[in-house]
């Protein structure tokens, strides 16, 4: 089918837009927003996804306030590729690679905002992701990243907050590509594996004249499938500065697979290494309601149904205990060994054993 997007010089290939490249099925497109108010007092994550070759676009909210976890999504069928909304979500591009709003309007569910992003560095085009197992591609995605700041409201509960950008920030990036998504698969000859292996940790800092770019998914054997750390200045024009080969020191809480603290370490920085000690002060089990994986009935891609809309309130205590299987999302407190000072994302995920701090299999928490 033709779309608006096809009145635009932007094809690829020999065909529509609504047609991608590849015929892989886990072919995506997604956003993703993160609010918090550098504080621990509530922590916002949002996404919106399309799947042009499982015929789905799906949108979500996940809020941590307090002891409750707030979920709204929903699910559609996709058409037109340019229509960016789902329900009671939209996403709107205000101005490319810096301004875009995200709308999720009020209904019986406890989550509404209109809230509008504005980058406090120029987006940053990361590494490419790939990963492939038994001759299949697992992963194969492009992302860009970005640091900035929030203005609008946002309703938890009874709750209605002013956001403003003075201390309401937060990261955002959009990645696409192939990775898992929609129906669960055979897994096969993969069956004792899971798609990913090792620990995921993502810190993007945002600091008052800069921001730190640390991404690494490092397997239990040391092996490091995807890894990158840099600085981007808040003055644009300033390069970005590679900082090299990073290292990590997390801190567990005995038994679990959440980390408590941690020191990111970047000894070849130019002009001397330094540390980054990262404090988490709220944390938020992303994948628990919102499609990443955690629940069969509802999987990013997933078909639903022409249009579904969803949404629960649990309480955190309820979660924790499964919900520390998969990617958990932190605000964090960033402290530099210069004394500087900022806060950002502190996301990590252990898949299977990771030996290096005490988990033995899939299962067992840190020593």
């Amino acid at each position: 089918m033709l779309s608006r997007m096809d009145d635009y010089p932007l094809h690829q290939i020999a065909d529509v837009i609504r047609n991608v490249g590849p015929s892989d099925r886990n072919f995506y497109d997604r956003y993703y927003f993160n609010l918090h108010g550098s504080s621990d007092e509530l922590f916002l994550v949002m996404g919106m996804g399309q799947y042009p070759n499982l015929g789905v676009q799906d949108a979500f909210a996940v809020a941590r306030r307090g002891d409750s976890h707030h979920v709204v999504r929903a699910s559609r069928e996709l058409g037109d590729r340019m229509d960016t909304s789902v329900g009671p979500f939209r996403v709107e591009v205000i101005e490319g690679l810096r301004r875009v709003r995200v709308i999720l309007e009020p209904s019986e569910h406890t989550l509404a905002f209109d809230l509008t992003w504005e980058g406090a560095i120029p987006a940053f085009e990361e590494p490419q992701h790939f990963i492939r197992k038994y001759g299949r591609v697992l992963f194969d995605s492009k992302r860009f990243a970005q640091t900035g700041c929030w203005r609008g409201t946002l309703s938890i509960g009874s709750e209605t907050f002013e956001v403003t950008p003075d201390r309401w920030w937060g990261t955002r990036d959009r990645s696409w590509g192939v990775r898992p998504v929609g129906e669960p698969e055979h897994p096969g000859i993969r069956q004792a594996e899971g798609q990913m292996s090792g620990m995921w940790n993502y810190s993007p800092m945002q600091f008052p004249d800069y921001s730190i770019l640390y991404i690494l998914n490092e397997t239990d054997d040391g092996e490091r499938l995807l890894e990158e750390a840099v600085r981007i200045w808040s003055d644009p024009t300033k390069r970005p500065q590679q900082l090299g080969r990073p290292e990590h020191r997390h801190v567990l809480t005995p038994g679990t697979r959440l980390i408590e603290s941690s020191v990111l370490s970047f000894p070849h920085a130019p002009g001397g290494g330094f540390d980054v000690r990262a404090t988490p002060l709220t944390s938020c089990f992303i994948t628990v309601g919102t499609g990443y994986g955690m629940e069969q009935d509802w999987r990013h891609g997933m078909w639903q149904g022409p249009l579904v809309v969803q949404g629960f309130v649990k309480p955190v205590a309820e979660i924790a205990s499964f919900g520390q299987y998969g990617v958990i999302d932190h605000v964090a407190r960033f402290e530099v060994s210069d004394g500087t000072v900022g806060y950002g994302l502190h996301e990590h995920g252990f898949f299977g054993p990771f030996v290096k701090y005490g988990m033995m299999d899939a299962y067992g928490g840190a020593a």
